[in-house]
């Protein structure tokens, strides 16, 4: 990974669809220094306690001939919520002024939800995201890995 310099006050937003760690440059572009800022935890509740229908079925409006529907993945659902909102947090964070720069860093299937999510004040702070799952990682050790 090529080295990726982070200015002074950026925010490093490290997260996955449970968990979210909202990270400072407390340094400077050339010695950076990350600080938590918040952390967000989402538990993932069990399937039965999220959702407990059965798969609906579907009858064919000529014939006799019917199908199952797919059964609804609840803890996509709920991992799609706590991104979304997410978005919404650093969102309000731009929009006030409390960064003026994030750097996204989540694996891709975060990314993909989180890019949708994205209002354009938002996308517009943007400097860099990262198709990495770096959340259970030491601060420390995320910010070897972004600056080199």
């Amino acid at each position: 990974m090529a080295k990726l310099k982070i200015d002074e006050n950026d925010w490093v937003v490290v997260c996955d669809g449970k968990k979210a760690l909202l990270l400072e440059n407390i340094g400077d572009a050339v010695f950076p220094n990350l600080k938590t800022r918040e952390v967000y935890e989402h538990d993932a509740p069990k399937t039965h306690e999220l959702g407990s229908d059965a798969p609906g079925r579907a009858i064919q409006s000529v014939g006799e001939m019917r199908s199952a529907m797919d059964q609804t993945d609840w803890h996509a659902q709920s991992e799609r919520a706590f991104l979304e909102d997410l978005a919404g947090r650093l969102d309000a964070a731009v929009t006030s002024g409390e960064t003026k720069a994030v750097i996204m860093v989540a694996p891709p299937r975060a990314l993909g939800v989180l890019r949708k999510a994205y209002s354009p004040h938002l996308r517009q702070a943007l400097r860099a995201e990262i198709d990495k799952d770096f959340v259970r990682m030491p601060v420390h050790e995320i910010e070897r890995h972004l600056v080199g």
